[in-house]
């Protein structure tokens, strides 16, 4: 190895690490049901992002997960209220006590609806030295006035990305979304009750894969040596 690092001098050597099987099997896997958060993007009386949302958690609920709904009702707009606001504070606990994440939109004017962005604006990057996001699993679902569409959930992927979370590759969009709930609001038997199926039990499989070493699957080198420049800064100042 010492050789092949002569041919990258921009490498900090002992901040270098080749990835590690043995780190990818956990000496203890966690005996706790997974922990699941679900936050839908609409605020009508009969909202079907609500709706496919409490479908999926039923499904996670029969896996043995643990699932939370968060009501994005008088969550205050991101900068307009202060970050102690009780909802807010809600929003980010759930998000702290998580493993796992759906978010389901409505797609309005071609894109998620400003109640889902409000939501996941209000989780930040970081809290303090806690990451509330990052590697924690995330699956996709949108519903659709009309035809079937996939703008909603690209856009939650983008975001889910930047908030480094390990979004699983399936995903469930649901066209005229008015038609597939029955009127006691369970959805009907179809392609697409099946595809939510496959998305959660996708997600339960991820998460079940990644929770217990998510730490070293997000482990980046630029951080590292963001670290241990900035320890190094501390060690050297000069005394007060």
């Amino acid at each position: 190895m010492s050789d092949l690092l002569n041919d990258l001098p921009n490498i900090e050597r002992d901040l270098f690490h080749t990835p590690d099987l043995s780190q990818l099997r956990p000496a203890v896997s966690s005996a706790h049901a997974p922990r699941f958060l679900l936050l839908y993007g609409s605020l009508r009386e009969r909202s079907f992002s609500r709706l496919l949302v409490e479908e999926a958690a039923r499904l996670l609920r029969a896996m043995g997960g643990e699932v939370k709904i968060f009501n994005p009702s008088g969550l205050p707009l991101p900068d307009d209220a202060p970050e102690t606001h009780p909802k807010v504070v809600e929003l980010r606990e759930l998000t702290q006590w998580a493993e796992g994440m759906v978010w389901c939109s409505p797609e309005r004017h071609g894109a998620m609806t400003g109640i889902m962005k409000t939501q996941i604006d209000w989780i930040p990057l970081s809290i303090g030295a806690i990451r509330p996001t990052q590697g924690k699993t995330l699956a996709l679902m949108q519903v659709c006035g009309g035809s079937q569409s996939f703008n909603a959930v690209n856009q939650m992927r983008v975001l889910g990305r930047w908030m480094r979370m390990l979004t699983i590759p399936n995903q469930s969009s649901v066209a005229k979304a008015f038609m597939e709930f029955d009127d006691n609001d369970r959805m009907k038997p179809s392609a697409y009750y099946d595809r939510v199926v496959d998305v959660m039990e996708e997600l339960f499989k991820f998460t079940l894969l990644t929770r217990d070493v998510a730490p070293y699957l997000v482990d980046r080198y630029s951080e590292r040596k963001e670290s241990a420049e900035a320890l190094s800064r501390r060690v050297n100042q000069a005394a007060i």
